[in-house]
This record gives structure tokens, sequence and C-alpha cells, in this order.
């Protein structure tokens, strides 16, 4: 059987995050919420599947970032929340930090250069 690449878990996680947190605000019967747990339980699967295949840091800041940068999005084009520029300007600093991380995790030669 061929091995999955992590990344497509945490590109899953990611997405799953991304539902529960709109499924949270837009829950309103029983059904409703029992499907957000589902989601739940389903995104916090493919996490963990995420962590056997990659370094957990990297893993968790990835979910972390997407998850803000996303819910912000969704607030904006979804839930007609208001715009703030300096919300903006710390999405991308979000962004640019994983970049980093994921540059930084490259493993290191012999001589312990990147």
């Amino acid at each position: 059987m061929k091995k999955v690449n992590p990344w497509i878990f945490v590109a899953l996680t990611c997405l799953f995050e991304l539902l529960w947190v709109y499924g949270f605000n837009s829950a309103s019967k029983f059904w409703h919420w029992a499907l957000v747990v589902l989601v739940i339980v389903t995104d916090f699967y493919f996490l963990t599947k995420a962590c056997q295949g990659l370094p957990t840091g990297t893993v968790y800041a990835v979910f972390a970032a997407v998850g803000s940068a996303g819910t912000a999005l969704m607030d904006w084009f979804l839930l007609k929340e208001t715009f703030q520029p300096l919300q903006l300007l710390f999405i991308v600093i979000l962004v640019a930090g994983v970049v980093v991380l994921k540059l930084s995790d490259r493993p290191q030669t012999p001589g312990g250069e990147l």
C-alpha cells in the first residue's frame, strides 16, 4: 500500500477546522450540533495522522495559522463582518511565519548547515 503524503492530512485537517468553526456559527438544531461534533472528531483524526508523518510543531503551526486566517476570511466574506486592515497585516505575518517554519524544517546536512 502506498504511503499517503502527510501534507494531504494537514490540508484535510485545515479544511475540517474551518468547517467546524463555520458550524459553530450556523448550528441551531440538535442534528446541526451532532454534525459539528462529527466534523471535529474527523478533524482531530486527520490532525493525528498529519503528526505521524511531520513534526508536530510544524503541523500545529500550519493548523493554527490556517484556522486563524481562514476564520477571519470567513468572517469578512461569508458573515459580512467589518474588515480591519490591521487584521490583514497580521494574517500576512501568520502566513509568512508558517512559510519560514516550513523552510526551516528541512533535515540538516552532516556539517550542521541547512
